[in-house]
């Protein structure tokens, strides 16, 4: 009875050898490589351009931003020099038109300069095909290189390429919807 425990824990053993050298080669098998966007992104003939149009359109809405503001303080100035000699209703309106002004300049930098503004959407605009022309050449390097993981040095976006083989994904959401016990 001992003789046999004592076969089936050997063969335990050189099972789990044998599991831990196949995962072993496995894993020398993947290879991981990185690319630094930035790099890529400045040496790129058209992202040069679409960064230099963006910087054109972000300079003429500065300038627009600029002369709203220095409208807003001259008539600032001007109501504080002419303040004692207005009556009460005067300067209230004085006072609600400043505000309003005041609103529009912080208004007009929310829709230009804002997250979901217009330089936003310009930029996806314009960097969306330059990415995905990037992406495909990562992808097509990754291939040809046998990667299966690419990662970015420059960005938060640490993964730009991942073998599909070793996409998990949906066995983590079978899991979990089976309930882990």
């Amino acid at each position: 009875m001992q003789k046999s425990s004592f076969f089936k824990y050997a063969a335990l053993v050189v099972l789990a050898v044998t599991m831990c050298s196949f995962t072993q080669q496995a894993a020398a098998q993947q290879k991981i490589g990185y690319v630094n966007s930035e790099k890529v992104l400045s040496e790129l003939p058209e992202a040069k351009t679409a960064q230099a149009r963006l910087e054109g359109v972000v300079k003429a809405w500065q300038e627009e931003l600029e002369k709203m503001s220095k409208s807003l303080q001259t008539k600032y100035e001007d109501y504080q020099k002419q303040q004692s000699m207005m009556n009460d209703a005067t300067k209230q309106t004085k006072q609600k038109e400043l505000v309003e002004e005041e609103q529009k300049i912080n208004q007009y930098k929310q829709e230009k300069f804002g997250q979901q503004g217009e330089l936003a959407v310009q930029r996806e605009k314009v960097m969306k095909p330059i990415q995905e022309k990037v992406f495909k050449a990562i992808e097509k390097i990754a291939k040809e290189q046998k990667l299966s993981f690419v990662l970015d040095k420059a960005t938060d976006i640490p993964v730009l390429y991942a073998d599909p083989a070793f996409d998990y994904t949906y066995k983590v959401i079978d899991l979990l919807k089976r309930g882990t016990k």
